[in-house]
């Protein structure tokens, strides 16, 4: 695995320092769809054996991935296994170490054939909008004349939410294939029960597929670290699992089959009081309500007034009958 070792100047000779990589991760040991996992070693062998196809099209022999989802969702673990499925060597492109646009490139020339070249984190780069490394930088580095200047090579980008960026960015043909990290659901809660308890089923999965129909959902990440720490008891790593995902139900209000909320049970004037949004006030606000409540004191007084006054005139036409009478 390749480092970026300089400082920040983009000064000197060789930039990249070489480091052991040890990563354990493998495409089988990767939890995700098995179709989606099927497609991609497919696609991965196809551009193995591509090169003479690649050039009677015309094209540089390389490809192209991004892996967006949420944190803690896997895309590093999937660029290390997939660096490994084909035995390529990994640069690791730090762009928040990178001078300027041209330094960018000079580390591209200064990368070898049958490598992987990673760029993680790239939307949460681009929203920074850095004065050091332009969009237009960072769309040569992808697919400009530089980026051609070497072969069988794969590029890897990872993003949090692909949405937020530029779509010249993800278009067809600077991106090849796009692959989504979703959130845990029963169906990847299940491989990693297999790979970290080894565990096939249990008398707890209906509870825990109970968990993720009503909405909750946690990321493998997460679910992996419960079952590390309690993979001595698969028993009670799978209750720690429900929990958490009871707890990640109650924190979002997700509500349950039922249509009951998981944020307690309170009366149905208290959920809708919690579901009112907050009050906001405001110097105007606060003025107009004092003096509306001045406004409803002189209103009641007025009324005071009005009833004080029909009762004297109702007991002066009592004196009067009652003297017209004697």
């Amino acid at each position: 695995m390749h480092l970026d070792g300089s400082d920040r100047t983009g000064e000197g000779g060789a930039r990249w320092r070489s480091v052991p990589f040890t990563h354990p991760a493998t495409i089988d040991t990767v939890v995700m769809d098995p179709e989606l996992k099927s497609k991609v070693k497919s696609d991965l062998e196809n551009f193995l054996k591509s090169k003479q196809y690649y050039h009677r099209l015309g094209r540089v022999w390389k490809r192209s991935y991004l892996l967006h989802g949420a944190s803690g969702t896997g895309k590093s673990s999937f660029a290390a296994a997939l660096a490994k499925f084909l035995g390529y060597d990994i640069y690791d492109v730090d762009l928040s170490r990178v001078a300027s646009s041209s330094d960018l490139k000079a580390l591209l020339l200064q990368t070898t054939a049958r490598s992987v070249i990673v760029v993680e984190d790239l939307d949460r780069f681009l929203e920074k909008k850095s004065t050091d490394v332009s969009l237009s930088g960072v769309l040569s580095f992808m697919d400009g004349i530089v980026s051609c200047c070497g072969e069988e090579r794969v590029m890897v980008f990872t993003m949090n939410d692909k949405d937020r960026v530029d779509q010249a960015v993800t278009r067809p043909g600077r991106i090849d294939v796009h692959v989504h990290f979703p959130l845990c659901d029963f169906s990847a809660f299940k491989g990693l029960a297999s790979n970290y308890l080894g565990l096939k089923e249990h008398k707890l999965f209906p509870q825990v597929e109970e968990s993720f129909q009503a909405g909750a959902t946690l990321s493998p990440a997460h679910i992996g670290e419960i079952m590390i720490a309690n993979r001595s008891s698969p028993t009670r790593a799978l209750k720690t699992v429900i929990s958490a995902l009871q707890s990640s139900s109650e924190g979002r209000g997700v509500p349950s089959k039922g249509g009951a909320t998981l944020t307690g049970s309170r009366s149905g004037r208290a959920r809708e009081e919690a579901a009112e949004p907050a009050s906001v006030f405001c110097r105007e606000s606060v003025h107009t309500v004092r003096e509306f409540g001045k406004l409803y004191g002189l209103l009641k007084l007025g009324s005071r007034r009005r009833d004080n006054s029909m009762d004297m005139s109702s007991g002066e036409k009592d004196g009067s009958k009652h003297e017209a009478q004697s």
